[in-house]
């Protein structure tokens, strides 16, 4: 027993003493380690606070710059809006005190620097009217060289020069949710040049026109929530970089925050035409036609296919005299797909009187290829 009991004794010793020396062996190989590291005075290196102070600083500058940059390209774009009146007044300038009920005032906006203005043809009138045109306090005799009363489009000619004009954007590449602004002449002088803000509500919108006892549709709208008011008609509605996205045209009045503007892009090639050629010969297929969600809308065809639906050829027209017939779905021209009346209008925008175009047609769940010959149109 006693044997056992020193033997025990020994053990825990020697485990102590082992213990000991390997205890002793790591610490002395820390101490080396340590002892080798060689901390330099020239380390070179960059640190970054994050502390909210810092942050919340830079935020406000950035915010800062980002506003006072979206008032420069306001400012810029505010200098090519204009105001457009039907009468004149005996001041010269239809900017004046004077309301725009008494007026008819209404927007436009300079889209060449010899003086083409871009505005509804509701507000200057049928071609050949003439209105007034106020730039920068000065009024000008305008003569109407182009109206579409269907899209609700119209370019008026003054004598000017050199005069400040907007930038198009591409229209196709809108978003809903994406930062818009609308310019205009609302109410009267107090309120000349009026900025309003708003996103893009929605796209390819179309709207039920009750007019003189007479019902139409405007199709292929952008809809903003930007305010849109009387006498706003014909002004520009800009992107966040001040390019111009489209025409604002209509508001809803039994509802807050609902207005339209007519997409820039359809009205690009008549633009482009008067400032190179000081004209524009209008082509034309000859027919009335609906987008396919309107011709639903009035049960005249299914949902199964997108295009354009043939609601009436006219008599004696370009089409008349083509296999082309009303109830018909042109679902392309010359292989480019159409979605929207306004598709259609872009394309034949771009072309002459006398070429021919090629219509794939949806007929009785059938498809056909049909040429027609373009006429010249009267807008």
């Amino acid at each position: 027993m006693k044997k056992n009991k020193r033997k025990r004794k020994i053990t825990k010793i020697l485990m102590s003493i082992l213990f000991i020396i390997l205890l002793a062996l790591i610490l002395y190989n820390l101490y080396i380690m340590y002892k080798n590291i060689d901390i330099s005075d020239d380390l070179q290196y960059q640190s970054t606070r994050t502390s909210l102070s810092t942050d919340y600083s830079q935020t406000v500058e950035t915010v800062t710059k980002n506003s006072a940059t979206v008032a420069d390209m306001l400012k810029n774009v505010t200098e090519s809006v204009v105001g457009i009146s039907k009468l004149t007044t005996p001041g010269g300038s239809i900017l004046n005190n004077v309301s725009s009920e008494e007026l008819g005032l209404g927007t436009g906006v300079v889209v060449s620097d010899d003086g083409y203005i871009l505005s509804n043809s509701h507000v200057t009138g049928d071609k050949y009217s003439t209105c007034y045109v106020t730039i920068n306090e000065n009024t000008y005799k305008g003569s109407v060289v182009w109206s579409d009363p269907d899209l609700d489009l119209s370019i008026t000619k003054v004598k000017g020069n050199n005069l400040k004009y907007v930038n198009f954007a591409d229209s196709k590449n809108l978003r809903v949710g994406e930062q818009v602004y609308a310019i205009g002449n609302p109410i009267g002088y107090e309120f000349r040049q009026t900025v309003t803000s708003g996103i893009i509500s929605a796209l390819n919108r179309t709207i039920k026109v009750d007019e003189s006892e007479q019902v139409s549709y405007i199709s292929d709208l952008i809809q903003t929530d930007a305010t849109i008011n009387p006498g706003n008609s014909g002004g520009p509605l800009v992107n966040s970089v001040g390019e111009v996205v489209g025409i604002n045209t209509v508001k809803i009045t039994s509802a807050e925050g609902i207005g339209f503007a007519i997409p820039i892009n359809v009205v690009k090639p008549v633009v482009e035409s008067f400032k190179e050629k000081d004209s524009f010969e209008a082509a034309t297929l000859g027919i009335y036609a609906y987008d396919s969600d309107v011709a639903e809308y009035l049960n005249l065809k299914n949902k199964s296919n997108t295009g354009v639906y043939v609601s009436q050829i006219i008599a004696n027209g370009p089409a008349s005299n083509s296999e082309l017939k009303e109830g018909d779905l042109i679902s392309s021209i010359d292989s480019n797909s159409l979605s929207t009346i306004n598709d259609l209008r872009e394309y034949i925008y771009n072309k002459l009187p006398g070429d021919v175009v090629k219509l794939e047609v949806i007929r009785n769940a059938k498809k056909l290829d049909i040429e027609v010959t373009l006429g010249k149109g009267q807008k």
